[in-house]
């Protein structure tokens, strides 16, 4: 199989956290380019990968013809995983890997409007289909663009950049874009930390319901999951991470208890995920190499032999 264009962060450390036997069945929940698939492939697993970008599954067939009836490459988005593989009869599995947020080949390719250095029309959906992001500025009300901006980019002068985006309509290029934020956020060319990119991130969050899939998906991987089957989640701001870190810690019990001063938490649902060792991040090495890694996050759980959760179940 010929190399993948880009290398996913953390490879070596997935590969291992996962435990990978030959002849196991494993998920990769987010193909991309392939690379964490290919490794999987390599370590002897057989692989059933999701994407939803038309793109990645047009480049992707070149490994499925490969891989010699090992790759299941499916196009739909993550949080189906679990419809998608029990429809298949291929459930359950091994383990499943996902790898969260924009993919490289998204960002490096200016017309899919993902980035705010290339001039493009602002699109960042990443099936191609729906609302872009041209459609959500130009006709979105303005305090609803200020609490995306509040609430997926962190951005606490939201309301402003909202107001100056309203007024800069029609919003047509990234770059266009890109110069209104940071004039209403008074950027200079010498800061170090363009608020473009938050801004950006928020958008691309809101349109393509990244966190809801995250939610979603980890619930999905829960159903399909084997007893002992791992679970890894590479994240890469602290809104995903909160979102992993909180999941795996209600799903494995870690609540904290009752006190004098508060009443003794209601026991839920056994649990049904073990946490696997702490948080893993990138060495300064792979940071060198590929300095996406720099802000990667890596937690990994293990499946017990507890039912999985009823949706909406909370403890």
């Amino acid at each position: 199989m010929s190399a993948a264009p880009h290398i996913p962060v953390l490879l070596a450390e997935v590969i291992d956290a996962l435990a990978v036997a030959p002849g196991s069945r494993h998920v990769d929940a987010t193909f991309g380019a392939g690379g964490y698939t290919r490794a999987l492939l390599d370590a002897g697993a057989d692989v059933i990968a999701f994407d939803r970008d038309p793109d990645a599954i047009t480049a992707g067939q070149a490994m499925v013809a490969g891989a010699d009836g090992r790759l299941t490459l499916i196009h739909a988005v993550f949080s189906t995983l679990g419809a998608e593989i029990e429809a298949r009869g291929l459930a359950p599995v091994d383990g499943v890997t996902m790898d969260i947020g924009v993919s490289s080949m998204q960002l490096d390719r200016p017309e899919r409007g993902f980035a705010a250095q290339a001039d493009a029309v602002p699109d960042m959906r990443m099936s191609q289909e729906g609302e872009t992001a041209a459609d959500f500025l130009n006709g979105a009300d303005e305090d609803v663009i200020a609490d995306v901006l509040y609430q997926f980019g962190e951005e606490p002068r939201s309301r402003r950049v909202a107001r100056a985006i309203v007024a800069a309509r029609p919003i047509e290029g990234t770059l266009q874009l890109a110069a209104v934020v940071r004039r209403a956020l008074g950027h200079k060319p010498h800061d170090k930390k363009d608020p473009a990119i938050r801004i950006f991130q928020a958008i691309r969050i809101h349109l393509n319901r990244e966190l809801d899939e995250l939610i979603d998906g980890m619930a999905a991987a829960e159903r399909v999951l084997k007893p002992g089957g791992r679970l890894a989640v590479v994240t890469f701001h602290s809104l995903e991470d909160r979102l992993v870190k909180q999941f795996l810690r209600t799903r494995s019990g870690a609540q904290p208890g009752g006190s004098r001063h508060l009443p003794q938490v209601q026991r839920g649902p056994d649990p049904s995920f073990a946490s696997i060792g702490r948080a893993v991040r990138a060495d300064a090495a792979e940071i060198a190499r590929n300095p996406r890694a720099r802000s990667a996050t890596l937690r990994v759980a293990e499946r017990t032999s507890a039912a999985a959760w009823q949706e909406g179940t909370r403890q």
